[in-house]
């Protein structure tokens, strides 16, 4: 399960993020590594902060922590996982950290990791995992770590990788006479210009929309990542120091997004709210943990994302969770992460959180967490979506970046707007900011 990425943000966040991990650093080993800890004078109360509030999910948190608690008496006295609401979560973290009140241990969002990461406010959990036995480290797939690396460091567990994905209405694609999009992916033939066709063809013919990017709403233009990876394309170069929005691969992927809200009216404009689960439109792209929302008013399918000009590629949200090193203890809370994310403990919370194991990413376990969804959509889906996908954006300078974008690009919804020109803008404002 993944969280909504709303289109809510606080003000001053970057000034709050920035400031507090400076904050945090201080009087800190600075990315130091932790390995296995040192008994202390006494056991110690560990806090980890989360944005879930879901009942089953914590009491699976407590069931491992009250576990690891018989087992290190010595070490820990209680664990207890704090509730922040996710719309609030990253300006509530950074203002403990900068108050001096730093939890132990803490879920980051990926858009936030490049920053969190260079900071040096969380510790280097290597050594601490490569010294558990039987800990597996190397189960994990590399795709899963590269975000929460910085050369040899690795300081966040990736807990949670939620595949994106396109769910149908098939009955709305039956009722066009439109082809199975099922059947294209088996026939190689599933494309962004499939999709958009067949998108633009039952809209015309149901009166309701068509394809729907979940959550974009023409604000959170980082879920655009879901389609313009298809061409290749991305808004800022891999070590995130230049603007790549004008590079010809993001020109012709705006273009055709553009084109089809506009020409095509293959995805609904601006202002326009359809909700794909309560049958308003063809299909959607969003996270597979959606499924849940699934009624039994239509028949339905999911089908990985199309590809694009340069092939298909599979994109992921992703939520890490790290120590901190302004924490009182750090070594006995990467202890406590090591058993928390241990491979057995890692099957229980595959059962909400798509794991990092290659061990575990099977149909088979994951099927607990998704019954609504068959082995071979399992398969498809979420177990080759997560191998070898890339993250939504993220950068050090999100924050600010995140905002800057949005504003720049509400130039380009408008029919007759200037791709090139609007997105030669956008580079002018973001360049700043990748330098900072």
């Amino acid at each position: 399960m993944y969280p909504r990425h709303t289109p809510r943000r606080a003000a001053g966040i970057t000034t709050a993020v920035i400031a507090s991990l400076a904050l945090a650093a201080c009087g800190s080993s600075d990315g130091d590594a932790v390995g296995e800890p040192e008994t202390p004078s006494e056991p110690v109360d560990l806090r980890m902060t989360v944005w879930t509030a879901d009942a089953a999910q914590l009491a699976l948190f407590d069931e491992i922590a009250d576990a690891y608690i018989e087992e290190n008496p010595e070490l820990v006295n209680s664990v207890t996982f704090e509730t922040i609401p996710f719309e609030d979560y990253t300006t509530s973290l950074t203002t403990q950290l900068a108050g001096g009140n730093a939890p132990d241990l803490a879920w980051i969002l990926e858009s936030y990791a490049p920053e969190f990461v260079s900071s040096g406010a969380l510790a280097d959990l290597r050594p601490a995992l490569e010294g558990t036995e039987d800990y597996a480290l190397d189960d994990l797939l590399p795709s899963s770590l590269a975000l929460w690396e910085d050369e040899e460091g690795l300081y966040a567990y990736p807990f949670s990788n939620s595949p994106f994905a396109m769910f149908v209405n098939t009955d709305q694609i039956e009722a066009a006479d439109q082809p199975d999009p099922a059947e294209l992916v088996e026939s190689g033939e599933w494309t962004y210009d499939a999709a958009r066709d067949i998108s633009a063809a039952v809209a015309a013919e149901t009166g309701k929309e068509g394809l729907v990017v979940r959550d974009f709403d023409y604000q959170i233009w980082e879920n655009l990542a879901t389609v313009w990876g298809g061409w290749g394309a991305a808004p800022w170069s891999e070590d995130g120091t230049q603007c790549t929005f004008t590079e010809p691969e993001m020109v012709e992927a705006m273009t055709w997004f553009h084109d089809a809200v506009f020409t095509d009216e293959a995805l609904p404009g601006p202002g326009t709210t359809a909700d794909f689960f309560a049958g308003d439109a063809a299909m959607t792209i969003t996270q597979i943990s959606r499924a849940s929302s699934l009624e039994d008013a239509f028949d339905w399918d999911v089908v990985p994302l199309p590809a694009g000009p340069e092939g298909q590629q599979n994109v992921i949200g992703q939520g890490g969770v790290g120590v901190f090193t302004a924490a009182e203890t750090p070594d006995v809370a990467a202890d406590f992460l090591a058993y928390f994310t241990n491979p057995e403990n890692a099957e229980k919370l595959a059962a909400y959180f798509p794991p990092p194991r290659e061990s575990l990413l099977t149909a088979e376990t994951l099927s607990d967490a998704n019954p609504k969804l068959d082995s071979d959509q399992l398969q498809e889906v979420v177990v080759d979506g997560v191998d070898g996908a890339v993250t939504k954006p993220a950068h050090r300078n999100f924050a600010q970046l995140e905002q800057t974008v949005r504003a720049e690009l509400d130039a380009l919804w408008t029919a007759d707007a200037d791709v090139e020109a609007v997105l030669a803008d956008t580079c002018a404002a973001a360049q700043p900011l990748l330098e900072e």
